[in-house]
């Protein structure tokens, strides 16, 4: 990473790359942190929150509430994005952060069910709609502020994005296999579930001092002065950036639905492949570190040698190993097999997320870039995140097959590549 980037503040000095990066990174790991946490924890959240008499109901309410917080983060990506664009990257970026540590800590501090009763589960789906609403603004202010500090290495700064969530992973993996292995089932669904979001509300004070410290986009601020802040409404965005929008949408579905698949993959360790609780984690810790060192790798040479280059390969490989990947780890049932699969759709989508973030920013222009940018990849992760751990279990309920998930996965990476081919052929974007 080069020390210094071409662009300066508005007095003259140059900017640290390493400091647009980490403040941009920082919400983003948080929010993705959080969220692997609430994944992986689903069936002790359960039992504290959504008590049942049969436990599938209760695991299908917590993933309810997990999809349901993503049907705001559209609302977030209109509100906050607008905000962005506006008033500001860095703004923008400062409010999602205090909201994401609201919610978690609502969550932190939330008595169980057999306490407050209904209050519980209702709360808890609160804090995941602060959550949604924030990480709704948090996407499209942050890959802002990077391209546009950074337009000659955008693939590799915009990667970073992704790559930060794959060290959420990691942490929230860590985490995850050492409470399961260390404490007892009991203790888990008591107030050992509360444990990696005390963890996580520590890298609020963080991010809050690093993005204080880090100026304005001067793309962004060159713009403003020069176009009516009227461009950046949502009514533009709809007028005159529909196709935009809509590609952005298919450009992310693949790639978010392998993200939270494999969220979802310690609950379909357990309660599909009859696993142990650590072993879940193990897979996901594995996919965490595929994508911490693929991911920038992919992302730096997208800026050699074509971001579609990458893309486009990865996403056709999705579509053509997901059926026989699934039937696999379903056939064997071993650990080994189902680190294997996760470590081979995780090098995929790292090949896809490294220049994926770059290639969403150049689908907009400057003056309206934080507002479609948070839009268009709110919804796609509204349908192709949120959703996807509950479809997953929903599909097995209903044809028994533990292999169901894939026809998901394989509907995602058909709608990314043809987004993606829309893209390279009518928007020129390379």
């Amino acid at each position: 990473m080069t020390d210094t980037v071409h662009d300066r503040t508005t007095t003259g000095a140059p900017v640290k790359s390493w400091k647009v990066i980490t403040a941009a990174s920082v919400g983003n790991a948080f929010e993705w942190y959080d969220i692997s946490v609430y994944a992986y924890f689903s069936v002790y959240i359960s039992v504290a929150f959504f008590p049942s008499e049969s436990h599938a109901v209760s695991v299908m309410l917590a993933l309810g509430t997990f999809a349901l917080s993503f049907f705001i983060r559209p609302v977030g990506a209109i509100v906050l994005g607008s905000f962005a664009d506006r008033s500001g990257r860095k703004p923008a970026l400062t409010l999602t952060i205090w909201l994401m540590f609201l919610g978690t800590l609502m969550i932190v501090l939330m008595p169980p069910a057999h306490v407050i009763g209904l209050a519980a589960p209702l709360l808890i789906l609160l804090a995941r709609l602060i959550q949604g609403f924030a990480a709704g603004g948090e996407f499209g202010s942050a890959t802002s502020l990077m391209v546009e500090h950074l337009p000659e290495r955008r693939g590799f700064a915009a990667s970073w994005q992704f790559t930060s969530q794959a060290m959420s992973t990691i942490l929230a993996s860590v985490i995850g296999v050492a409470l399961t292995t260390n404490l007892s089932q009991e203790q888990l669904e008591t107030w050992g579930f509360r444990l990696p979001f005390i963890v996580g509300l520590l890298v609020g004070p963080v991010g809050l001092y690093i993005r204080r410290h880090v100026p304005e986009s001067p793309e962004f601020t060159a713009v403003q002065a020069e176009k009516p802040k009227e461009t950046a409404a949502i009514g533009g965005i709809l007028r005159h950036h529909k196709l935009a929008v809509v590609l952005a949408i298919g450009a992310i579905a693949v790639s978010t639905c392998l993200n939270y698949f494999i969220t979802y993959v310690p609950t379909y360790a357990v309660d599909n492949l009859g696993m142990t609780s650590s072993a879940g984690f193990w897979a996901t810790l594995v996919s965490g570190g595929v994508l911490l060192l693929f991911t920038p790798i992919a992302g730096y040479f997208c800026d050699k040698v074509g971001r579609l280059t990458f893309m486009i390969p990865a996403a056709v490989a999705v579509m053509g190993l997901t059926w026989v990947l699934f039937t696999w780890v379903v056939a064997v049932n071993a650990l080994s097999v189902l680190i294997v699969v996760v470590a081979i759709f995780s090098i995929l989508k790292a090949a896809y997320y490294g220049p994926l973030a770059s290639v969403m920013g150049d689908i907009f222009p400057t003056e309206v870039r934080g507002t479609g940018l948070s839009l268009g990849y709110n919804v796609g992760v509204a349908i192709f995140g949120g959703l996807t751990p509950l479809v997953a279990a929903w599909l097995i309920g209903i044809t028994g097959d533990a292999k169901a998930p894939a026809y998901w996965v394989l509907l995602a990476g058909a709608l990314s590549v043809s987004a993606i081919l829309v893209v390279w052929k009518k928007l020129g974007v390379r």
